[in-house]
């Protein structure tokens, strides 16, 4: 079998695992612990939520959003040597390239993989420690440099740089999709292959940045409303750590299936 009809075949059967990552991804979950035990929590504490408060709530996590994303970005590239991940990337595709094989392929999955382990870890002792203590609002720009930490080493575990305009766009639109269910996470899922679409072929795309970082910040502000008032109360602050690692884990699942799919669509 000549090497070209290999690299066919691995891509054909790695699309297909794809499809099924996305479908359970669009799928809402039954019965779990947090749809059980902690949502009706979280709804009964949303009801006490004074209309003021809401507001600082939205604003302090809209403001933390931009500075974050607009000035972090070095800051958050001190937490991790990106070169090493860059260069570990190009030796993994080498050899997918040179032997097509699920073993090798493994082997870039395994290093998005296993950034996002720690990063996890990170962010639930940020929820439920600071929770602990009393505290809510003043963690918010570390929340979400722990985000866009994951999802900048997944873009470079699978070949992509993170820093042209198109590309924040991208990942902006990630983010929403993670806070979003049912049919709204559908219509960004097909946004999101769109995009990379336009983005990986050079073509001319017209996104304005700061409309999409505001409807961004805007989704993820009211998704974590509740779990940030409740980490400013003790004790049931942890229940806010809970929620932060639900939401990384869905940022970070999806991210690694969109990137996976875009090194595919460019191998």
């Amino acid at each position: 079998m000549s090497k070209e009809r290999k690299i066919n075949n691995l891509i054909n059967k790695q699309m297909k695992l794809i499809e099924k990552k996305e479908a359970k991804l669009l799928k809402e979950p039954k019965d779990n612990y947090i749809k059980t035990k902690l949502l009706p929590i979280k709804e009964k504490i949303e009801y006490k939520i004074p209309d003021k408060l809401i507001s600082t709530l939205e604003v302090a996590f809209q403001k933390g959003f931009k500075t974050v994303f607009d000035k972090g970005v070095g800051i958050i590239e001190k937490t991790y040597n990106k070169e090493e991940i860059s260069m570990e990337y190009d030796i993994n595709a080498y050899a997918v390239n040179k032997y097509p094989t699920k073993k090798n392929l493994k082997k870039i999955d395994k290093s998005a993989g296993k950034k996002t382990l720690i990063n996890k870890s990170i962010t639930v002792l940020e929820g439920g420690g600071l929770g602990v203590l009393g505290i809510g609002l003043p963690d918010i720009p570390i929340y979400i440099a722990v985000i866009l930490k994951s999802i900048y080493e997944i873009s470079l575990s699978y070949g992509f740089d993170y820093s042209s305009a198109n590309e924040r766009v991208y990942i902006l639109t990630l983010i929403s999709s993670a806070v979003t269910k049912g049919e709204e996470r559908l219509s960004y899922f097909n946004k999101l292959d769109m995009m990379a679409n336009e983005i990986d072929n050079n073509m001319i795309c017209n996104y304005d940045i700061e409309e999409i970082l505001l409807d961004t910040s805007s989704k993820i502000s009211a998704y974590m409303l509740t779990s940030k008032f409740i980490q400013g109360l003790p004790i049931v602050g942890v229940v806010g750590g809970v929620t932060n690692f639900i939401v990384l884990q869905d940022i970070t699942d999806i991210a690694k299936v969109k990137y996976k799919k875009r090194y595919l669509n460019r191998l």
